[in-house]
C-alpha cells in the first residue's frame, strides 16, 4: 500500500485505533460492542436479486445463523436493482416496508433523515478493521454521521475474450484510452465485437459512461454542485465515444444490465464491461461452449485516460435501516454480524469474488489471490469515484443517475442523434432541474 492510500484509509475513520502493517492491516486495539437486540424482534430484510446463486445461499445461510445465534427472527426477500429503488423511496415516504434494505448507491442519500443511525456500528467495524475506503466512508456518512453501511462493490472490470484480444493485435489489454479504442476497432474488423450497454442499465450502462467522461477529465457537478457538464473535457469524452460506437454489437441501446452477460456467454460478445458474474456462471455452467468461452475469458481494470488516475463508476452496494423499525437495535446487530470479517470472508467465498470490499482489512481473503482472474475486482473501490463526484451525495445525485442523464447523453452522441455540444446541452439542462431546486 502506498504512502498516498495509507493516508486515504487512516483519514477515512482509521484514527489510532490500527496500524497498517505489512501487505495487511493489523488493529491494535479490540473494537467494543454492546449492542443488544430487543426481545423477541423480529426484522424484514430487503436486499438486491442475486446475480450468482452461491452468493445469495450463503447470504441465506449466514442470515439464518444470526437468527439461529441472536433469536432474532428475520424474513429475507431479493428484488432487482430497478425494483429496490422505488420501494425504498416508498418505504420512507409512507413510514412502513422493510426494516434493512441493501440497495445501491446514494439511495441513502434521498431521505437520510428517515434512516437509523449506524455510527457506532460504522465506528465498531472501522476500529476493529483498520478503517473504511473513503468512498465507502463517503457513501455511508452524512455529515458527521453514519446513515448507511456499505457492503462494497458489484465490481465492474473489463471483461475480454484472451484468444480475441490477441488476434486483435494485443498482447495485453491496453492502459490507455488509444490503445483501447484500437482494440475495440481491430476486434470489429475480426468480427469479433466489443459492446457496452447505452441502455438504462443501472449497473452497466452508468458504470462505463461515468468513467469515460471522468477519465476526460470532465464532471457532471463540481464541488460547490454547480452543473458544469458542457465543458470541453465533456466534448472530448463525447467525440470519442462517438469512434467507439460503431465498433459495437447492435443493439446495446436497449440493453439493460442481463444483456452483456447473455450476448457474452453465447460468443457474441468479445469485450464488455462487467462484475466477475459472466465468467463465474461460464465455468461453472454445464454447457461445455459456456465453459471454453470461461476458459478463454480475463479481466482487466479500466484504461486510464488524460486525467492520469483511475477514474471508475463502481455499482457500491449499501445498507440502510428506517427508523420506523420496532426493532433498530436488531437491524444493527443483523449489520455487525454480517460484516464480521469471518463471516464476510466465508460470504465472498461463495460469491466468487463478486463483491469488492469495503474494508482493506478483507483484502487478505485467499479468493482474491486463488485465480489471476479474480484479482483485478479486489481493488474496485481503491480506483473508483462516487456518483456525484465531484460534488455530494444527495438527492440530486440520486436522482441524475435514476434518470440516466448521462447515459441519455453519451447514447445521443454516439448514435448521431446529437452533436456532442448539443448532448451536453441537454444534459445540462436535465441536471440542473434536480441540482438548481
Amino acid at each position: 500500500m502506498s504512502d498516498f492510500d495509507r493516508r486515504s484509509v487512516l483519514k477515512a475513520g482509521l484514527g489510532g485505533a490500527a496500524l497498517l502493517a505489512g501487505p495487511g492491516i493489523v488493529p491494535v486495539r479490540a473494537a467494543e460492542w454492546t449492542n443488544k437486540p430487543e426481545p423477541n424482534a423480529s426484522i424484514r430484510i430487503l436486499r438486491w436479486k442475486q446475480f450468482i446463486q452461491a452468493e445469495y445461499d450463503k447470504f441465506a445461510e449466514q442470515t439464518k445463523k444470526f437468527a439461529e445465534t441472536t433469536g432474532v427472527k428475520v424474513k429475507l426477500e431479493a428484488e432487482s436493482w430497478d425494483d429496490i429503488r422505488p420501494k425504498a423511496a416508498v418505504a420512507a415516504n409512507v413510514g412502513a416496508g422493510p426494516d434493512l434494505i441493501i440497495g445501491t448507491l446514494d439511495d441513502a442519500h434521498k431521505f437520510p433523515e428517515k434512516l437509523i443511525d449506524v455510527t457506532d456500528v460504522a465506528n465498531y467495524l472501522g476500529a476493529k478493521y483498520g478503517g473504511w475506503y473513503p468512498v465507502a466512508e463517503k457513501y455511508g456518512k452524512k455529515g458527521n454521521s453514519w446513515i448507511a453501511i456499505p457492503q462494497g462493490a458489484t465490481g465492474g472490470c473489463m471483461n475480454y475474450r484472451i484468444s480475441h484480444m490477441k488476434a486483435a493485435g494485443f498482447e495485453e489489454f491496453p492502459k490507455d484510452l488509444p490503445g483501447f479504442l484500437k482494440l475495440c476497432q481491430n476486434l470489429k474488423k475480426n468480427n469479433t465485437p466489443a459492446g457496452f450497454a447505452l441502455g438504462h442499465a443501472t449497473g452497466d450502462a452508468n458504470g462505463w459512461v461515468h468513467w469515460l467522461l471522468w477519465a476526460h477529465g470532465g464532471k457532471l457537478v463540481n464541488e460547490k454542485n454547480e452543473v458544469v457538464i458542457e465543458s470541453p473535457e465533456t466534448i472530448a469524452a463525447l467525440e470519442y465515444v462517438k469512434q467507439l460506437y460503431p465498433t459495437f454489437i447492435p443493439g446495446v441501446l436497449s440493453w439493460n444490465d442481463s444483456n452483456n452477460n447473455k450476448a457474452y456467454l453465447s460468443g457474441e460478445l468479445s469485450l464488455t464491461l462487467n462484475g466477475i458474474s459472466i465468467w463465474t456462471v461460464g465455468k461453472n455452467s454445464p454447457d461445455p461452449k459456456q465453459q471454453e468461452i470461461a476458459k478463454d475469458t480475463d479481466h482487466a481494470a479500466l484504461p486510464i485516460g488524460p486525467v492520469g488516475k483511475p477514474t471508475e463508476q463502481q455499482n457500491i452496494v449499501i445498507a440502510y435501516g428506517y427508523k420506523y423499525s420496532k426493532y433498530p437495535n436488531a437491524v444493527k446487530e443483523f449489520l455487525r454480524f454480517m460484516w464480521e470479517k469471518e463471516n464476510y470472508d466465508a460470504w465472498e467465498v461463495a460469491s466468487n469474488g463478486y463483491v469488492a470490499p469495503p474494508l482493506p482489512a478483507y483484502n487478505d481473503n485467499p479468493v482474491w489471490t486463488s485465480d489471476p482472474k479474480i484479482t483485478p475486482f479486489r481493488d474496485c473501490l481503491k480506483r473508483c469515484l462516487d456518483n456525484g463526484y465531484a460534488g455530494d451525495l444527495g438527492y440530486a445525485s440520486a436522482a441524475v443517475m435514476g434518470d440516466f442523464v448521462l447515459v441519455d447523453m453519451f447514447a445521443e452522441a454516439a448514435t448521431g442523434s446529437a452533436t456532442p455540444k448539443e448532448a451536453a446541452a441537454r444534459a445540462a439542462e436535465r441536471a440542473k432541474r434536480y441540482y438548481q431546486v
